[in-house]
């Protein structure tokens, strides 16, 4: 999937570390985001015979944590690509930052 997208022109970061702060406790590799696209995009990859809520709570912690406002969960596991596509976003505020 990367390379895919990396030949079609898209800036694509794999296994990305999420930190996680909390008070004066910083976890530099809390999470990490399976593919990040063009510094924006949260594109988590699964393949299960059905997606659970969880899978979409795993991708809003990411995009919360990032503080960016759009993610897709793609699940190879279903029937067809549209079963297995969610779009899940963030009740984001502000700018989308550059990386």
């Amino acid at each position: 999937m990367a390379e895919m997208l990396r030949r079609a022109g898209f800036g694509v970061e794999r296994q990305v570390a999420v930190p996680l702060r909390y008070q004066d406790v910083v976890v530099d590799n809390a999470f990490k985001i399976e593919l990040l696209v063009e510094g924006r995009l949260v594109v988590e990859l699964k393949s299960v015979e059905k997606l659970i809520p969880v899978h979409g709570k795993q991708v809003l912690t990411y995009l919360r944590l990032m503080n960016l406002p759009l993610g897709l969960l793609m699940n190879f596991g279903q029937g067809t690509f549209k079963e297995g596509l969610r779009r899940i976003a963030n009740n984001y505020r502000g700018e989308i930052p550059k990386r």
